[in-house]
């Protein structure tokens, strides 16, 4: 029976090395793992801001202008769209192209409007990254005072727009 007991405690101790070894190399995998999730983080981030500004309407350049095309002071600022906070007074007119659009799709609409339902009306794909672009845009826009979000994801002309009469 002590040959049968010694066989037994080499088998375990053969598994419980094979053990070990499984958990370093899997330790090292969880490492390797978070860092490639991080890298995709990252580029799930990048290629949303690029859509984003797309749907602006940036044009976006593959590589960077060399420095003999580029202006020397003065220069014209391309891309950037101020979204202003709503005064008695302003219209949809007094916004960037896409944001007027926006706006006018509200005031438009006989009640409350969400994302997913404004993008093809301002003739844009129904794809989720265009409608988070665009929930992004209502988002600041609300901020600044020219629509309301009655319940999440649910936007309306602001009150003060409303009893001002400012809506087209």
């Amino acid at each position: 029976m002590g040959s049968l007991i010694g066989e037994l405690e080499e088998r375990q101790a053969a598994v419980r090395l094979r053990v070990e070894e499984l958990e370093r190399e899997i330790a090292g995998l969880t490492v390797r793992l978070e860092a490639e999730r991080g890298r995709l983080d990252r580029l799930t981030v990048t290629r949303e801001t690029l859509d984003e500004l797309a749907a602006e309407g940036v044009a976006l350049e593959a590589a960077r202008p060399r420095a003999e095309t580029e202006p020397v002071g003065g220069g014209r600022v391309v891309g950037v769209q101020t979204v202003t906070v709503w005064r008695e007074g302003m219209t949809s007119v007094d916004l960037p192209p896409v944001y007027r659009d926006i706006v006018d799709v509200i005031d438009d609409a006989p009640g409350a409007v969400q994302a997913k339902q404004i993008v093809p009306r301002i003739g844009l794909p129904a794809q989720t990254s265009k409608i988070e672009a665009t929930r992004s845009k209502l988002k600041r826009l609300v901020e600044r005072g020219w629509l309301a979000e009655q319940a999440p994801g649910q936007f309306t002309i602001s009150a003060h727009r409303a009893a001002a009469g400012s809506v087209r």
